[in-house]
C-alpha cells in the first residue's frame, strides 16, 4: 500500500515511493528506493520535504500514514471547493479566431528568447525594445482570448523545454495577473520577468543544464545558482523594470523558506514573487522532460493544493486555479456519456463546465466524428465525471488544440 507520511515519521527501513518534491522543479534526485541509513535520512530532512509517500509493501510501515486514496480524494475535495469560484473575466473574441494570431506570436517569443539566451551567453547587451513589444502582444492575445494562448501551452516538445517553459510561464503570469486585476504597467513588468526568469540559465555549465540523469548534490547547488544570475544580470540592465527583476528572482522561493536563492519566507516574498512560483511549479510539473513525465493539467493542479502552506501561497494557489479552471485548458477528461473530450476553452460562467472537443467514446474503445461541446448550453446534459491520462487511451491531443 502507498501512504503519504509526515516527514518526522520516516525511518531507515522504509521504502520511498515519491520523494514528492517536485516543486522543486530541477530536482532529479533519485525519487524511490528503501532508507538504508540515517546518512540518507538527513539528507532527505535537508530538501524541503514535509510530507513523502512509502511503500508498505516494500519496506516498513507507518501509524501515522495516510492511504494515498485519501490524500487524492482530500485534494479533489479541494479542486472542487476551488471550483465553486466564478470564472475571472470574459474573452472579447472567438477562440478560433485568435488562433493563428496566438500562434504566430508564441513562436515569435520562443524564436526571440532563444537568441536573446544565445547572445547573452557571446556576452552582448540585452536588446529590450523586441522584448517590450512581444511582452505587448503577447498580453493582447491573452486579453482578446487567453484560451487560445492557454492552448498552445499544452502542445510541448520535450527537447524544447527551456525555450517552451519561459514561454508559457509568460502567458500564465499574464492570464493570473488579469484575473487579479493587476495594472498594465505591473502585467507588463512581470510578464517580461517571466519571459526571462531563466536567462541566468546561460551561465549554468552545459554538462549540468542539459545531463539527462540525475543530478549529483554538488551539481543541483550549481544549478540553483541560475536565480541568483537572473537577479545580476537583469539588475545589470538598463531600462529593466524592478518587478521584471523580483519575478525573475523570486521564482524558486518558497513559503517555509525552504527555496532559493536567498530563502525568503512567507511575505517577505512578493505577491508576484509567490503567483510566479506557482505558475512555474504548476507548469514545470504538467510538462514531459527528459527526465520526468508530466502530470495532467489537473493532476497538477491537486499538487500545488497539497504543497499549498508549506511551499506555495494557498490563497494564491485557489485563485490561480479559479483562472485557469479545474479543468485547465488541454485537459482530456471522461464524460458521464462515456465520451473523452479535450477541454478547449473555459466558461463565462462556471469554470466547471467548459468547452470540449469529444473524439473518442471509452465503451467502444474508438475515435468518434469531432464534436464541439459546450458544457453550459441549455439542453446539453452529459457532464464531466473526471479528468484523464491521454496515455491511458493512447490519444494524442495536441490536433485538437490549435
Amino acid at each position: 500500500m502507498i501512504k503519504r507520511i509526515p516527514l518526522s515519521a520516516l525511518q531507515v527501513g522504509m521504502y520511498i515511493a515519491d520523494l514528492n518534491n517536485d516543486w522543486i522543479p530541477h530536482n532529479t534526485q533519485r525519487r524511490r528506493g528503501i532508507v538504508r541509513s540515517e546518512d540518507t535520512l538527513a539528507k532527505i530532512h535537508k530538501l524541503g520535504v514535509t510530507h513523502l509517500y512509502i511503500d508498505t509493501e516494500k519496506g516498513k510501515d507507518s501509524s501515522e500514514g495516510e492511504p494515498v486514496e485519501e490524500v487524492d480524494r482530500s485534494n479533489e475535495t479541494l479542486l472542487q471547493k476551488a471550483g465553486e469560484l466564478p470564472p475571472a473575466g470574459n474573452p472579447r473574441t472567438d477562440r478560433d479566431a485568435e488562433i493563428p494570431v496566438a500562434i504566430r506570436i508564441h513562436q515569435e517569443a520562443q524564436d526571440l528568447v532563444g537568441t536573446l539566451l544565445q547572445d547573452v551567453k557571446l556576452g552582448k547587451a540585452i536588446d529590450l525594445t523586441p522584448i517590450h513589444e512581444l511582452a505587448d502582444n503577447l498580453q493582447g492575445s491573452v486579453f482578446r482570448n487567453q484560451n487560445a494562448m492557454a492552448c498552445l501551452g499544452r502542445i510541448r516538445d520535450k527537447d524544447n523545454y527551456l525555450l517552451q517553459h519561459s514561454v508559457n510561464l509568460s502567458v500564465l503570469m499574464s492570464i493570473f495577473g488579469k484575473s487579479m486585476g493587476h495594472s498594465d504597467d505591473v502585467l507588463h513588468q512581470t510578464v517580461v520577468g517571466a519571459l526571462l526568469h531563466d536567462i541566468g540559465k546561460v551561465l549554468t555549465p552545459d554538462d549540468i543544464l542539459h545531463k539527462p540523469g540525475r543530478l549529483t548534490p554538488e551539481e543541483f547547488e550549481v544549478m540553483k545558482l541560475h536565480a541568483l544570475h537572473s537577479h545580476q544580470i537583469l539588475a545589470s540592465t538598463e531600462g529593466i523594470g524592478e518587478l521584471t527583476i523580483i519575478t525573475a528572482a523570486q521564482h524558486h522561493e518558497r513559503m517555509d523558506g525552504s527555496g532559493y536563492p536567498v530563502g525568503l519566507k512567507g511575505d517577505a516574498i512578493s505577491i508576484y514573487g509567490r503567483m510566479v512560483a506557482i505558475a512555474d511549479v504548476y507548469d514545470a510539473i504538467t510538462s514531459n522532460r527528459v527526465y520526468h513525465k508530466g502530470m495532467t493539467p489537473t493532476q497538477g493542479l491537486k499538487k500545488l493544493l497539497e504543497w499549498s502552506g508549506d511551499h506555495l501561497d494557498p490563497k494564491l494557489v485557489r485563485l490561480f486555479i479559479r483562472c485557469i479552471g479545474i479543468y485547465p485548458v488541454g485537459s482530456l477528461v471522461l464524460l458521464e456519456s462515456g465520451r473523452l473530450g479535450v477541454v478547449v476553452a473555459g466558461n463565462e460562467e462556471d469554470q466547471r463546465l467548459p468547452v470540449l472537443r469529444v473524439i473518442y467514446h471509452t465503451r467502444f474503445r474508438m475515435p468518434i466524428p469531432v464534436e464541439t461541446l459546450d458544457l453550459a448550453k441549455p439542453g446539453v446534459q452529459d457532464r464531466i465525471k473526471h479528468a484523464v491520462d491521454p496515455e491511458t487511451y493512447k490519444l494524442n491531443i495536441a490536433p485538437f488544440l490549435s
